[in-house]
């Protein structure tokens, strides 16, 4: 029978947290620098977050592949393709939803494609048509190359997606205008499709950095198979450490040719976030597992990986909802408590645009610890 691991429930709750937190500011002009992404090269806090997430992807992984092996090939496609149509449909819809808009007082239809503009239009990609694509290919490689193979495979995804990078743009490979991904995404999803949030068409979950991405979710597959299989002991607590310390200093070195990059998530990337993530876990399972260290931190955290998919899609859906409901210029109900009251805090204005966005925390953990009392455990 398999170990339960507590550590793991912590840090894949912990990491939806953090994903609710950078989301929802009061305000995006007012952000303390660690809650911001890295302008291009580079990493902060932020940057972490959505690695973090598909490697506890792939951790939960680990502990459902060996029913999907047992079941057979029809249960396993039937499963993945079922889960990962669900994932792309639901970040697809949050991106079209609420369909209206406000237009110079007016509510009108966003189109698919905006007819006064046709470079305008619903985003097709974004973070959960990431998490989607992501477990879908990893799920395929780790369930016909088993885990030793699928290792391999993702070595060869990242040397190949950095030489894609080398000859898409021998020049200039490393910078928005150079990096050959965007031309793929203009050809395949369309200009109206793309995200236009670094000022040109450009998307940071765009279709050929999700290769190395995939690999996220291979090794987070591969860490907690690793640790099912060693079971709670301190030779694999100790290589934890040492596999994580080993890829932190391969990321780092891989920087100076290849750099540390979450928008075009280049392979140092991968390499570097997987070797924090797996210190993180270690650590974690040390304090957790080893000490038995919890509190009510680890249960508040806990709570929000209960439902993780879910409590995440919904952080997005309610600011959406109530942005149609005009209380007066620039008020909604999602922020009036930030537009009455934390915008008037003292002190820099990145106090009440944090505070608002604690608030959005403790109130999606609320529905949370609802849910978990309840036993709703909203899965896809």
């Amino acid at each position: 029978m398999k170990e339960r691991y507590y550590a793991l429930d912590v840090f894949r709750g912990a990491t939806v947290c953090l994903m609710i937190l950078v989301n929802n500011p009061g305000s995006w002009s007012h952000i303390y620098s660690p809650l911001e992404h890295a302008p291009w090269h580079g990493l902060t806090p932020t940057d972490l977050v959505f690695p973090f997430f598909l490697f506890a992807v792939g951790n939960a992984l680990s502990f459902v592949m060996p029913k999907l092996q047992a079941a057979g090939d029809a249960a396993f496609w039937k499963k993945i393709i079922k889960r990962t149509a669900l994932i792309f449909l639901i970040g697809l819809f949050l991106n079209w939803f609420p369909f209206f808009k406000w237009d110079n007082n007016v509510l009108v239809f966003k189109s698919w494609v905006d007819g006064k503009n046709p470079e305008s239009g619903v985003r097709i990609l974004g973070v959960l048509q990431r998490i989607a694509l992501c477990y879908f290919f990893a799920s395929i490689l780790i369930y016909y190359l088993k885990p030793q193979k699928a290792f391999y495979a993702g070595l060869i995804f990242l040397l190949l997606y950095w030489l894609l990078c080398i000859v898409g743009n021998p020049a200039d490979p490393y910078s928005l205008k150079g990096w050959f991904g965007t031309a793929i995404d203009k050809s395949i999803l369309g200009v109206a499709h793309l995200y236009k949030g670094e000022g040109v068409p450009f998307d940071p979950e765009g279709l050929a950095s999700t290769m190395p991405a995939i690999v996220q979710v291979i090794f987070g597959y591969l860490v907690g198979d690793y640790i099912q299989k060693k079971g709670k002991s301190f030779e694999m607590l100790s290589g934890l450490f040492v596999a994580g310390v080993a890829m932190l200093v391969t990321g780092f070195c891989w920087d100076m040719v290849f750099p540390i990059n979450k928008k075009i998530w280049t392979s140092s990337f991968t390499i570097y976030t997987t070797g924090l993530a797996i210190i993180t876990i270690a650590t974690m399972i040390y304090l957790i597992e080893f000490k038995n260290v919890k509190g009510f931190l680890t249960k508040f955290f806990d709570v929000f990986g209960k439902n993780p998919l879910f409590v995440f899609a919904l952080s997005a859906f309610l600011p959406k909802s109530f942005a149609l409901i005009r209380l007066e210029e620039g008020v909604n109900p999602w922020n009036w408590l930030y537009k009455k009251l934390f915008i008037h805090i003292p002190g820099p204005p990145e106090n009440g645009s944090l505070l608002y966005a604690v608030c959005v925390i403790t109130f999606m953990w609320a529905v949370c610890y609802w849910l978990d009392k309840k036993k709703i455990y909203i899965k896809v």
